[in-house]
């Protein structure tokens, strides 16, 4: 099993913290979050209050394209699809009837997919077609975990996710237009204890 580089929670009671630890833990233990997690560290103030976790994750798999799912083949006038992996098939069809329309898309059974050739819808360009992007789901699924993490009544929210990095900032109170100095504070703690 994978295991985070860094770990740490902070907070300026010893205790919180150290039961902040522990449900974080689990939460991320029980949210699958330790293969794609690198670093993470989380900083609670009650006086204030404040909650804020930053983090760093691992290389998550690039886009999903047609070619991850199914072969591609031309034959006469369609384009047809072998799907190979049924995880995306709902999505695939959807992003092709939008893309195709309806009418041009037939599915003749459970592993195939049958496209009306056009000039528009080239082997190259159905081949390298999106499917889906890991990284919405991992960043849905980090924000709600932190969300399970952080005290109760911590309704104000504020969160990113970009390139690999993450933040997420709550309070009980109004947070402040710019969260970004306390965000990088903790950016900075992480970086310099790791």
């Amino acid at each position: 099993m994978s295991t985070l580089e860094y770990f740490e929670v902070s907070s300026t009671e010893p205790v919180g913290g150290a039961l902040y630890r522990r449900i974080a833990s689990t939460v991320i233990t029980d949210h699958n979050l330790l293969k794609v997690l690198d670093k993470i560290r989380i900083f609670i103030d009650p006086a204030v209050p404040i909650f804020i976790a930053v983090g760093i994750t691992r290389t998550v798999p690039r886009k999903i394209t047609v070619s991850d799912l199914a072969g591609v083949t031309y034959n006469e006038q369609k384009i047809i699809l072998s799907i190979a992996d049924e995880t995306y098939l709902a999505d695939l069809l959807l992003i092709l009837w939008k893309k195709y329309g309806k009418d041009r898309i037939l599915q003749p059974d459970r592993f195939t997919i049958e496209i009306n050739s056009s000039e528009e819808n080239s082997l190259e360009t159905i081949e390298t077609l999106a499917v889906a992007d890991p990284t919405e789901s991992l960043f849905k699924d980090l924000i709600y975990s932190l969300q399970v993490i952080c005290p109760e009544g911590f309704k104000v929210k504020k969160q990113n996710f970009h390139e690999g990095r993450f933040w997420f900032v709550a309070s009980e109170n109004t947070l402040p237009e710019d969260v970004s100095p306390l965000v990088e504070e903790q950016f900075r703690i992480m970086e310099a204890s790791s």
